[in-house]
């Protein structure tokens, strides 16, 4: 995964198109210093790992996993901002903000959702309807019912009304594209409706897990594991797993939902050894 997108130029395979966009180098040098900073490119691989679990070859995934980071990539550069959390550590190093200036940085995230539409439409393999469906869900996973309507729930602290509130905002800021990335492989070969409802209810609480890890983390982690600085939630005052369960409740509440994300993936036939090791990986993680 990190050759691929270390791999990728955005540059236009026509020559009049590339000649036109002469003079964007800084704009693409902000788009990788952001993307190639590292991580644990968990959605990417989520992808990879449910398509081989349906009996695909990873690689014919490639472009949609890579698509996925780029829209992630795109949604750190734009929360990074000072308008949103106005932070200026990210992966271990400066953001992208801090290197580039706001206006830059606005523009690179901007840049990567589209880019991540690029490689889908010209490289992704399955014909135009597979693409369709994969766009489909990138689209979902990001918009209003998405990402972006999460984090406007998130920054108008529309989480605090309730527990039943927060997990709604989280599961449209965190949950929906750590979904699509399970949904995505389904896109390329669409198992049965009961095994598609057990994988999309796997999705949903690793969705979850991942946000309640990550809580736990702003608490009980270090800025050196993290490569971000740590309790700023609780210096914006916001609510989290952890201010409202506390930090017990919010590692009790992380082990019953990674129970039920391993349970949900012993009801799906196949190989799942990637799926769990996931699984696994995200209930389990120091960064």
């Amino acid at each position: 995964m990190d050759d691929y997108l270390a791999a990728l130029d955005f540059a236009s395979t026509d020559p009049r198109d590339a000649a036109d966009a002469e003079g964007t180098e800084g704009l693409v040098d902000a788009m990788r210093h952001s993307l190639l900073a590292g991580g644990k490119r968990i959605r990417p691989v989520l992808c990879l790992a449910t398509a081989a679990s349906l009996g695909e070859p990873a690689e014919r995934m490639l472009p949609s996993a890579a698509a996925l980071e780029l829209i992630h990539t795109y949604s750190l550069i734009h929360d990074d901002l000072p308008a949103m959390d106005d932070d200026d550590l990210r992966r271990g190093r400066p953001t992208c903000h801090v290197v580039y200036g706001e206006d830059t940085a606005i523009l690179a995230g901007d840049a990567l959702f589209a880019e991540a539409v690029r490689l889908v439409c010209e490289r992704q393999e399955g014909g135009p309807a597979v693409k369709v469906r994969i766009l489909a869900e990138l689209s979902l996973a990001t918009g209003v019912t998405g990402m972006v309507g999460g984090q406007y729930l998130d920054l108008n602290d529309a989480g605090r009304e309730s527990p039943e509130a927060l997990a709604r905002v989280h599961a449209l800021k965190t949950g929906r594209l750590m979904a699509a990335a399970v949904h995505c492989g389904l896109a390329l070969s669409p198992p049965a409706p009961e095994v598609d409802a057990a994988y999309r209810a796997f999705a949903r609480e690793l969705g979850l897990l991942f946000q309640i890890v990550d809580d736990i983390l702003d608490v009980a982690g270090t800025e050196e594991d993290l490569g971000k600085a740590v309790g700023a939630d609780a210096r914006r005052g916001k609510v989290t797993y952890v201010s409202l369960h506390g930090l017990a409740g919010a590692r009790a509440l992380a082990e019953q939902t990674h129970g039920r994300a391993r349970a949900l993936l012993e009801t799906i036939p196949g190989d799942v050894a990637e799926l769990i090791d996931i699984t696994d990986l995200v209930y389990a993680r120091d960064n």
